[in-house]
């Protein structure tokens, strides 16, 4: 009996922080492609784009999703434009995320998607995640190539940073699921990759994991000073932004070491004083919340445990 495609379910997920001020942070003429491996078989696709922590309008040009054959090639027959509101353009707000309209679109687990945005006027290019793991990784090149087959090699190059692109959801099968990886550099590095390869080892697999970690993040603060600012946002405004995703019911939470590591005194940064040290109490706290709006959100809670840091400035052994 062939499956019954009747749920949106993520299949693939990105946090949205922000990049560090430069005075290049702003591209014009420039497409951005992702492969994005699917987890789940589905009927239709649908992704959406944020800028969170834009401080401009930002216009995309347009979208397209296509197969990858091999290496980065796209199949050309296979790609699509995708709508928002009907409408191949769209302006993200400060701050505003929009999903796009649903694409009836055969997908099949495992295989490769390209995801491909291209901009064609100046864009600040602050909302933005850098990530890796093997699964990780895209490509930008100068020019309009989001219709093409192949970027080309003179004018493009590989970026580990997803500019705009969270969300990507798939028309599933009732009995899909995703697992949600919440935390900072170290989940923003490979853990989630290799978790999502172990489960498309699984025979007929119903289950997908999304990543939704920025480097630097902490849980009870955030740097409001331009040096600082792409350490990310703290954890109250970062998890109820992050945590509503499609068929998500569990989430594995890795953050806090950041709390502890960062402060240094301002007679060594301004930036950093030991006022920013939090008790053990403050950090469970912290936590606390995140279980209760996670549990709120019918999601199972798993927290991993913070990592061993002998040696570090902020060490201290037990009494």
């Amino acid at each position: 009996m062939s499956a019954v495609y009747t749920q949106w379910t993520a299949v693939w997920g990105n946090a949205i922080s922000i990049r560090m001020r430069r005075p290049e942070n702003y591209g014009r003429d420039l497409t951005l492609r992702y492969p994005i491996t699917m987890l789940l078989s589905g009927s239709a696709i649908r992704i959406t784009l944020d800028n969170f922590c834009g401080t401009v309008p930002v216009t995309v040009s347009y979208v397209t999703i296509g197969r990858i054959e091999e290496g980065s090639t796209v199949r050309l027959s296979s790609l699509r434009r995708l709508t928002f509101n009907g409408k191949e353009q769209v302006t993200l707000q400060p701050g505003e995320r929009l999903r796009s309209d649903p694409l009836p679109y055969r997908i099949e687990r495992g295989e490769k998607l390209a995801v491909s945005l291209y901009f064609a006027d100046f864009t600040e290019l602050r909302s933005a995640v850098s990530i890796t793991g093997p699964l990780s990784g895209g490509y930008f090149a100068v020019g309009d190539y989001a219709d093409c087959a192949v970027l080309p090699q003179d004018l493009s190059n590989k970026t580990n940073v997803y500019y705009f692109l969270t969300d990507i959801e798939v028309e599933t099968e009732q009995n899909a699921r995703t697992i949600i990886c919440y935390g900072d550099s170290i989940t923003a590095q490979a853990w989630p990759d290799y978790l999502m390869q172990r489960l498309l080892k699984q025979e007929n697999g119903h289950t997908a994991a999304v990543r939704k970690a920025a480097s630097g993040t902490r849980i009870l603060r955030q740097y409001d000073c331009i040096t600082y600012d792409s350490y990310g946002l703290k954890g109250s405004t970062r998890f109820p932004h992050e945590i509503p995703v499609a068929g998500a019911d569990a989430i594995i939470i890795q953050h806090g070491i950041n709390d502890i590591i960062h402060p240094v005194g301002t007679d060594t940064n301004p930036f950093r004083p030991w006022s920013d040290l939090p008790t053990v109490d403050n950090l469970i706290d912290g936590l606390r919340k995140y279980i209760g709006y996670a549990k709120d959100c019918g999601l199972k809670v798993y927290l991993g445990t913070l990592l061993p840091i002998e040696g570090w400035r902020t060490y201290a052994p037990l009494p």
